[in-house]
């Protein structure tokens, strides 16, 4: 990796004054785990490092009038171990999918909001359109095994964020600051997909840090269903996360959100019509789980990433189905 400066400030506003205003004069340093790789990789050369991990008001969970707050910097241990959080199942299990302990103890939720794609077309360097000097799109024409089948036709990446389907899911918000203001957004906007290789795959800028996550305190029954090659560090191949409000036996409103499917948390809005008003029987789950894949453009070699997102919708259904409330 190249030289850095290096600083660990204790207060936010410490923080956000030693930000830059461009892309490149600062990187945020908080568990660390996508951080270090990228620096190692050369994929990140900022001029300074700024370690958040000290700031105490970017940690933390708190019951609030309005639903849950959850700092930037709860650990996904921390995240596990939280009685207020286990009422939110799909962001629980969400946080199970991680099965290394030491990414659990390390890794922070902030930073997996923030995370950079996995692509490895990216990580060798290609930005994160992943395209050669003649402008070619070498996941369209390459290796695509793991990409998209949403939302592709520009970049072909998949958010790797594991908490960015469960929390849109549940509605939450995130809160960002810079050093003139505070900004709040819907998690499922705080997700975009770049047009250049300038753009980010978050709105967020580099003169700001995510400070915390609001969830409201709607009365909902949640469910995240993954889908893994392996059962230990990799990345899942296809997730569903679902949140519903109950009128009676019947479905209320309905939340759907794929993930590792799409540049951003997919939502799959055919899926959440298919649910309105009616009960959760085995026929309406079906419906859903099919309707959830409306629309999907598979590359050459990831076809099999629709059977397995229109399963992640079923049994994520039907865990909801099974609970009691």
């Amino acid at each position: 990796m190249e030289a850095f400066a290096y600083a660990a400030p204790t207060t936010l506003q410490e923080a956000l004054a030693l930000l830059g205003s461009q892309s490149g004069e600062a990187d945020v340093l908080a568990g660390g785990t996508d951080l270090l790789s990228l620096l190692k990789d050369y994929i990140h050369t900022p001029k300074r490092v700024v370690n958040i991990k000290g700031i105490k008001e970017l940690g933390g969970i708190q019951k609030t009038p309005n639903g849950l707050r959850i700092g930037a910097l709860v650990t996904l241990d921390e995240l596990l171990a939280s009685v207020d959080v286990a009422a939110y199942p799909c962001l629980v299990a969400a946080a199970r999918g991680v099965a290394s302990p030491q990414m659990r103890n390390m890794g922070t939720v902030g930073g997996d909001l923030c995370q950079r794609p996995r692509c490895w077309y990216f990580r060798a360097g290609y930005g994160v359109l992943g395209r050669d000097k003649d402008g070619r799109n070498l996941a369209r024409d390459g290796d695509n095994r793991y990409h998209a089948i949403f939302g592709n036709q520009t970049a072909c990446f998949v958010s790797a964020s594991s908490f960015g389907p469960p929390l849109a899911a549940l509605n939450a918000k995130v809160k960002t600051a810079s050093a003139k203001a505070t900004f709040e957004m819907p998690v499922e906007d705080f997700f975009v997909t770049p047009k250049s290789d300038s753009d980010r795959e978050i709105f967020l800028r580099p003169n700001q840090i995510l400070t915390e996550i609001l969830i409201p305190g709607d009365a909902v029954r949640s469910a995240t269903y993954e889908v893994r090659q392996k059962e230990t560090l990799d990345w899942p191949l296809a997730t569903a996360s679902v949140a519903l409000t109950m009128k009676g036996t019947a479905v209320g409103s309905a939340r759907v959100f794929l993930g590792h499917v799409a540049p951003v948390p997919w939502r799959a809005a055919a899926a959440e019509k298919a649910l309105a008003g009616r009960p959760l029987t085995t026929t309406v789950i079906e419906k859903a789980a099919h309707a959830a894949v409306e629309g999907a453009t598979p590359l050459s070699g990831n076809a099999y990433k629709v059977q397995l997102a229109r399963v992640a919708v079923k049994r994520a259904l039907a865990e909801i189905a099974r609970q009691k409330g």
